[in-house]
């Protein structure tokens, strides 16, 4: 009888790790992700064969699955102590994320929330820093990004550097925000030349420009606020 093939003898488009990396994990079935993690099967059984049999012994469930025991696991011919332990931790790990809360994202609709967001990071600082904050469509934040850290009172503002990171993080809106180390609030006109280039910008690639806001240590100018956006 012909010895079944291994994974690394399978044609490239077959394998398990080379389409997980061609198309994404999603793309896999649940007996494919966990051939991945024990590497080898048999002689008679790929290691494919060897977890789908093993998951229709748990009805195809992989909540069953994470209720075998070592010992349970072991019963399998191909399924070592090294191989079930790390079965056993994928499920645990598994578990452990879908225990986990989702991280509350904050809103970031309005000029208050960006300011409350920014006036920690650069109350205190005695250079310009501008910021870009990356949005979904219900104005949650998802991430703040430091774009520029500059002189004393300019920093010097690249809008492609914003638009490749609101494209990175798929963001539909985003604000920008500055600090005034002077402690005025009032923009200058580059601070105006910047806004517009931003909004022509945005505008291009039809991403929402929600706002730029102006930061010091107990006030702020947001130029939604003053009907210039």
């Amino acid at each position: 009888m012909a010895q079944r093939l291994n994974i690394n003898q399978w044609a490239e488009e077959d394998r398990p790790r080379e389409r997980l990396a061609a198309m994404g994990a999603e793309a896999l079935s649940n007996a494919e992700l966990l051939a991945i993690l024990i590497g080898s099967g048999t002689p008679e059984k790929s290691a494919v064969d060897l977890m789908k049999e093993i998951l229709a012994d748990c009805g195809n469930s992989l909540s069953r699955l994470g209720k075998m025991s070592l010992h349970d696991l072991q019963r399998y011919k191909g399924m070592g102590p090294a191989k079930a332990v790390t079965v056993l931790a994928a499920c645990e790990l598994g578990k452990r994320r879908q225990a986990e809360r989702a991280e509350e994202r904050p809103m970031m609709g309005s000029a208050e929330a960006i300011y409350s967001l920014m006036r920690p990071k650069m109350q205190d600082l005695d250079v310009e820093e501008a910021w870009v904050l990356l949005m979904n469509q219900a104005f949650k934040l998802i991430r703040a990004v430091r774009i520029s850290h500059g002189g004393i009172s300019e920093t010097a503002v690249d809008v492609r550097v914003i638009l490749r990171e609101a494209l990175l993080a798929n963001a539909t809106v985003l604000a920008i925000s500055h600090n005034h180390p002077s402690g005025s609030p009032l923009p200058s006109g580059d601070d105006d030349r910047l806004t517009d280039r931003v909004r022509r910008a945005c505008d291009t690639m039809r991403i929402y420009f929600l706002d730029h806001v102006i930061v010091t240590d107990g006030a702020y100018y947001s130029y939604r606020d003053q009907g210039k956006i």
